[in-house]
């Protein structure tokens, strides 16, 4: 199967790794904070050992960490067929990294954006390879979600086309091919409806649960726009919000001071214990 890098360990790049492992692939998963490495270890066994409790297929934890491999060093990567980058929404850090990747990996390697608002194309751009870049932009939890939309950039050639849409199909993935344009479908509707929501909060109109019951109870949504926030890390929804703002430069966009105060403050939902609701028991 595919040797296959991915970059960066936090949700989604380990969300990510898991589910190439436990679909029989090999994974080279990169983050230079040995914390963050080990907190993903630590995520992929639980989960794993969770999945029959959950309803899912039994899976065998240490099969699947030993298809992982666990580093710091990009030259790691320098095997890899199809590398997925997913690093922060964060424009300077990425066109820091993309030219690292370029000179760590073949020339024939594919990389694959997971990202939720930034233009593929604007990407692509920073590397020597553009034909050999594509987008993805997967769902959280990554093992969980059966889809994802599949952006090619302008340069993206057919057979790059081919093989991620070949690597998805193994990992249990149907591709939703989309134009690249920021935020694509899912977050120029997902963004906009969350960041309202938040000024429903910060102006007093609602509280949180206010606002998530009535999406629930009202249009039959599983989850409420508030608690999606604290599932997907407000931090991202502030990221993800500002880049459509730069994007586009349309106010319909100005992020939620919330939001902002919120990140600062390290309230980033789920994954820091606290974001809307309070998760740390």
């Amino acid at each position: 199967m595919t040797l296959v890098g991915v970059v960066g360990a936090g949700v989604m790049g380990t969300g990510v790794a898991q589910n190439l492992a436990t679909s029989g692939h090999e994974a080279v998963l990169i983050d230079v904070d040995p914390g963050k490495l080990a907190d993903a270890r630590d995520r992929i066994e639980l989960e794993c050992r969770m999945s029959r409790m959950l309803g899912g297929p039994e899976i065998d934890a240490a099969e699947v960490l030993g298809r992982i491999t666990f580093g710091a060093e990009l030259d790691l990567l320098a095997e890899a067929e199809v590398v997925i980058e997913n690093i922060t929404e964060n424009w300077d850090l990425k066109s820091r990294l993309y030219p690292k990747l370029d000179e760590a990996c073949k020339a024939d390697t594919v990389f694959v954006v997971n990202t939720s608002a930034i233009p593929i194309t604007k990407v692509a751009a920073l590397t020597r390879r553009q034909d050999k870049v594509m987008g993805v932009h997967f769902m959280n939890p990554v093992p969980m979600k059966p889809s994802c939309e599949f952006i090619p950039g302008y340069h993206t050639s057919e057979s790059t086309k081919d093989i991620v849409r070949e690597l998805l199909l193994s990992m249990g993935k149907k591709p939703i091919p989309v134009n690249d344009a920021s935020g694509f479908v899912s977050n120029r509707v997902l963004m906009l409806t969350v960041n309202e929501a938040a000024f429903l909060v910060h102006e007093g109109v609602a509280d949180a649960e206010t606002v998530d019951e009535v999406f629930r109870g009202c249009f039959g949504h599983p989850m409420g726009p508030l608690e999606t926030a604290d599932l997907i890390g407000v931090d991202t929804i502030l990221y993800s919000v500002e880049v459509l703002y730069d994007e586009f430069n349309d106010s319909k966009y100005r992020p939620c001071p919330l939001l902002k105060q919120m990140t600062a403050a390290g309230l980033h939902g789920r994954k820091s214990g606290k974001g809307f609701y309070n998760y740390s028991g």
